[in-house]
């Protein structure tokens, strides 16, 4: 069967992509239909020819035995991270995502194409009212799970369940993947597409790992002026579990832990608990709205000069859902329902709050009622000042789907719904994706443009830090085509704060902490935030470099984890040391497997940050200055230079990577940025070169305060900031050139910065 897209099953069984055998043995069941219309010349969608129903159904593809892989499969309900592997048998129980490493070679394409290496992506998407996912047998068969959730939906036709593409370039032909998806399915969009929410660009506070579920309104207060006196201003907050009126059944089973919710309440109430109200007191409700939630909000606001405030809910109300019957929320027709999770979820890690809920049930809003019932939280919520919503436990609803047409069918009705909810009451596309690991809700979300990246920051849990790091990048190569992962909060006064801070500086998502009042590191906060409590965030996801896609710095022993981004004229790359701990498939939880993990050593080069041409010119001949944070070096490396980098255990070092501009007088430049802060290059803005015979100028716009570097082989000249003519140290041996930029009065002020050389 030849396709004509690359990608076919030969005579003997094979199925080839571009001239090579990625699978073997093929079921006879098995057919490959091109992709149609503008979208990726080398995709195709495989699927099965069946005459089988039921509502859970396993094909087996073909055997995948001696090429590298990488995947993010679920581990858990609500959350994925990696798997590296050689052979089918090495692939987990709800795979959403698969790259094969199908031809060895150069990683960068420098050679010629029979040189270049060959990546293949395999998606399970969604068919009709059924999900698909992938999985390994003990016979190295690539299989595919196809589910409703609900008996009643039995029938599927099958042609379309996994998208398959490839390409030289691996992170292209994700996203060319994903976007040949988009156009097939019509039911999500690309992140590109998206609007990104504005409280991504500033530094945040959440109350979660502060208070838990005992955070008032009188907590909330001490959290920000605690940040607030330190210098660091928070201007976004999340108000995380605990704001809510709820309450059990008189026969719940209640759960009890120091650092989670009572996942057997439900909510009673859309308005806000006494602890919001001003003077509330337990068991009294204040229906006057502006001595409700409008009051602290409006404080915080105006105190503390916040430009955003979050509130987290559930995406069906709270954890065990709303109240059947419960006063002034009869029209939302909750009814008990009792989740049922999928083989495959079952197989992985058990989950307390899962459990719960199943033992209590969940008030369930009748999915006709459900835009209303957001429609009026959200309203409310906005009236009070709030900006946007955390809607976290979106994966429990792959559970409730019998009786609703199944899951698939249930999640595109609620995400729908509060989508249009988010749109009507809430001005910048202000909403966090939470627990929402699933395709049922990744393939249905055409506007929500951040989601978590992966399971919580736990800070008493050492064995959750290295793998933490590992988890956000690993799960971001495939996360980050839909919306912009969050890395999650951290506490920056904490044995690995330096570790996990450096990470958020390089992932280019929200940096937001959640310190009890007076426990910070104001030191290490000034590495990401600026006084004006903007952040120098980086453009894209942050992912793992091409040599890190197939190696497995958690459990290796040799390897390191190397992450990359982009800026508007830089390149930023992390190095970190995460071995020692992960999620073990037999303990079935993040475990530590080697208390002493070795100190490893590996190589970085300028072409790590995989995109790094296009912040250069066209005349680039790939000489780069690379910049260390911790080591505080600058070094240039010529085109295709390596160095070599040693972490002991749990370090870690941050790199700002600059292509260098040939002048024509023949002199070198690269700026660098704010060189004591993670993201130096965040901070340049503009950047134009004026070359006129033998003398050259630099102009810049740059933001922030602080120590600004840049190369130049010659000592420049003159140095202006703001036409004002400033000191600057030059080093000989490095050309590292520094001047102090002082603290400007305006918000995210541009300093004119010129170079004369």
């Amino acid at each position: 069967m030849t396709v004509g897209a690359g990608i076919s099953v030969s005579d003997d069984g094979k199925l080839m992509v571009l001239g090579n055998s990625i699978l073997h043995d093929v079921s006879d069941n098995i057919m490959v239909t091109p992709a149609s219309g503008d979208a990726l010349a080398n995709g195709a969608f495989i699927g099965v020819v069946s005459d089988q129903m039921g509502s859970r159904r396993v094909f087996p593809v073909g055997k995948l035995e001696g090429l590298r892989f990488m995947c993010v499969f679920r581990f858990k309900m609500w959350w994925m991270t990696q798997r590296m592997g050689n052979c089918g048998q090495d692939i987990p129980f709800e795979t959403q995502f698969l790259i094969v490493e199908a031809r060895e070679g150069s990683h960068f394409g420098m050679g010629n194409e029979n040189d270049s290496a060959l990546y293949v992506v395999f998606l399970p998407i969604l068919e009709g009212d059924f999900r698909a996912v992938l999985q390994g047998n003990d016979r190295n068969e690539l299989e595919i799970c196809l589910e409703s959730g609900d008996p009643a939906v039995d029938e599927f036709e099958g042609s379309h369940l996994v998208f398959v593409a490839a390409g030289s370039d691996p992170f292209d032909v994700i996203t060319n993947a994903v976007k040949s998806v988009e156009r097939h399915l019509q039911t999500f969009c690309h992140r590109e597409r998206k609007k990104m929410p504005d409280m991504l660009n500033w530094f945040g506070w959440c109350t979660w790992d502060a208070f838990y579920t005992d955070v008032t309104s009188e907590s909330l207060k001490e959290g920000l002026e605690s940040l607030e006196k330190g210098g660091i201003p928070p201007k976004f907050v999340i108000i995380d579990d605990g704001w809510q009126s709820v309450g059990m059944d008189a026969n719940g089973t209640e759960f009890k832990a120091d650092n989670a919710a009572n996942f057997a309440n439900r909510l009673t109430n859309i308005k806000e608990n006494h602890k919001f109200q001003k003077d509330g007191k337990e068991g009294f409700r204040v229906e006057d709205p502006a001595l409700g939630l409008r009051h602290i909000v409006t404080e915080i606001k105006e105190k503390h000069a916040l430009k955003y405030a979050y509130v987290w809910h559930a995406i069906t109300g709270y954890w065990g859902g709303v109240t059947p019957g419960a006063t002034g929320m009869e029209h939302y027709e909750s009814k008990l329902a009792y989740p049922i999770s999928s083989p495959g979820v079952e197989s992985n890690e058990p989950d307390q709050a899962l459990n719960s809920i199943i033992k209590n049930g969940l008030g369930l809003v009748n999915p006709e009622k459900v835009f209303h019932f957001y429609d009026e939280l959200h309203s409310y919520l906005a009236s009070a000042g709030i900006d946007g919503v955390k809607v976290d436990v979106q994966n429990i609803l792959e559970t409730l789907g019998a009786g609703h047409g199944g899951r698939v069918k249930l999640a595109r009705k609620y995400h729908q719904a509060l989508e249009a909810s988010i749109a009507r009451n809430f001005r910048n596309n202000d909403i966090i994706s939470c627990m929402s690991h699933n395709t049922d809700g990744l393939y249905s979300a055409k506007r929500t443009a951040v989601v978590r990246a992966s399971d919580d920051f736990w800070p008493r849990d050492p064995a959750s830090h290295t793998i933490h790091i590992a988890s956000v990048a690993y799960n971001t190569v495939f996360l980050g085509e839909f919306m912009q992962p969050d890395w999650d909060m951290f506490h920056s006064l904490h044995p690995m704060a330096e570790y996990h801070g450096a990470a958020r500086a390089v992932g280019g998502c929200a940096v937001y902490v959640s310190d009890k009042p007076g426990q910070h590191d104001f030191e290490l906060l000034r590495k990401l935030v600026l006084p004006d409590g903007s952040i120098l965030r980086a453009k894209l996801p942050g992912r793992p470099t091409r040599d890190c896609l197939f190696t497995d710095p958690a459990r290796d022993g040799k390897s390191l984890l190397k992450i990359w981004n982009l800026n508007e004229f830089t390149g930023v790359m992390g190095i970190f040391n995460c071995q020692g701990a992960g999620w073990c498939k037999v303990g079935k939880t993040n475990m530590i497997h080697d208390l002493q993990p070795d100190t490893v050593t590996g190589y970085i080069r300028a072409r790590d940050v995989d995109y790094l041409p296009k912040v250069a010119d066209d005349a680039w001949n790939g000489d780069s200055v690379i910049y260390s944070h911790l080591g505080g070096e600058l070094v240039y490396f010529p085109n295709n230079a390596t160095m070599p980098i040693t972490l002991k255990a749990r370090e870690y070092e941050v790199f700002t990577v600059t292509p260098v501009k040939i002048l024509s007088d023949g002199s070198k430049f690269a700026p660098i940025g704010l060189i004591k802060m993670f993201n130096s290059g965040g901070a340049i803005k503009e950047l134009r070169y004026d070359q006129s015979g033998t003398s050259a100028s630099i102009d810049m716009k740059v933001r922030g305060c602080g120590l600004f570097g840049a190369y130049s082989s010659s000592r420049p000249k003159r140095i202006t900031v703001d036409s004002e003519e400033m000191g600057f140290e030059y080093e000989d041996g490095s050309g590292l050139v520094t001047l102090s930029l002082r603290v400007p009065e305006e918000e995210l002020y541009l300093w004119s910065i010129t170079i004369e050389l």
